[in-house]
């Protein structure tokens, strides 16, 4: 599983020009699912992000998480970020994992979150969609679980 976890001030996402998920500030988060993950790398990722301390204090120290600024996160699931890019010109998917796999462990993802306390917005598994999002920072940390 791998995760792009960007820090915006909003993001939001949409299918055929109509808004599906939408939040302020927190966090993007692109999600790829490898055909090797399971639901305890699912659970692991979700806590890793709910948790990553990108989030600067009073001192402009990267010190709080996502739960302790009462952001938010959209979470688009991706699964060009699980491609192999080692040979040639055009990148092999064959290591994501098939969307009866994939969409179960998304979801888990996304319930692990909430579990932490960030709310979740969603875009729609396997639809080609439009992210628009402003990263504050810029931050972007990719974590793989």
């Amino acid at each position: 599983m791998r995760a792009v976890v960007q820090r915006v001030g909003a993001a939001r996402v949409t299918v055929d020009g109509e808004v599906r998920g939408e939040i302020g500030p927190g966090l993007c988060v692109l999600l790829g699912v490898a055909d090797r993950d399971d639901e305890a790398a699912a659970d692991r990722l979700a806590q890793r992000v709910a948790r990553l301390r990108i989030f600067e204090n009073a001192d402009g120290k990267f010190d709080l998480s996502v739960v302790g600024t009462g952001g938010s996160a959209l979470v688009v699931s991706q699964f060009t970020l699980i491609a192999e890019t080692a040979k040639g010109n055009r990148p092999s998917f064959a290591a994501a994992a098939r969307s009866e796999v994939a969409e179960p462990l998304y979801k888990r993802f996304c319930a692990g979150l909430r579990a932490e306390g960030v709310g979740v917005e969603t875009g729609d598994f396997g639809a080609r969609m439009a992210v628009e999002l402003a990263n504050d920072g810029p931050v972007t940390i990719v974590l793989d679980g």
